[in-house]
C-alpha cells in the first residue's frame, strides 16, 4: 500500500475531504477527522473503537497496532502501509469513517 493510494481510499468515502493537522494530512468528515497520514513514516492511523482496534490487531498484527499513549487506549490505531493490503485497508478506513460521520451518511 502506497501512501498515495491510502489518500485516494480516504477521500473516496463520501465528503471525505483533506486538511492538516500537526503538520501531515489528515482526513475529515464534516469537520471530524477519521484518519491521517504521516508522509515519510510509511504508515497511516485510522481512528477506531477500542474494541474494533483490539480486533483488528488480533487479526492483522503485521499491519495494525495501537498508537502510543492515551490515543491509543482510545483507539487510535497504526496502519503499517508496506504491510497493508488494499482490502484491509479500505475496510479499516470504513469503519474509521463510519465512526466519525453523523448518522445521515450512514447506510443502514
Amino acid at each position: 500500500m502506497t501512501e498515495e493510494k491510502y489518500r485516494r481510499l480516504a477521500l473516496a468515502l463520501p465528503e471525505a475531504t483533506e486538511g492538516a493537522h500537526m503538520n501531515h494530512p489528515d482526513f475529515r468528515v464534516r469537520g471530524k477527522i477519521f484518519a491521517t497520514l504521516w508522509p515519510g513514516e510509511k504508515k497511516g492511523v485510522v481512528m477506531l473503537t477500542p474494541d474494533q482496534q483490539t480486533v483488528l490487531i488480533e487479526a492483522e498484527p503485521a499491519i495494525f497496532e495501537p498508537v502510543n499513549g492515551t490515543w491509543g487506549r482510545q483507539g487510535s490505531t497504526i496502519v503499517k502501509l508496506a504491510a497493508a493490503d488494499e482490502r484491509t485497508v479500505r475496510s479499516a478506513l470504513q469503519m474509521a469513517w463510519r465512526n466519525k460521520a453523523p448518522k445521515s451518511l450512514r447506510s443502514p
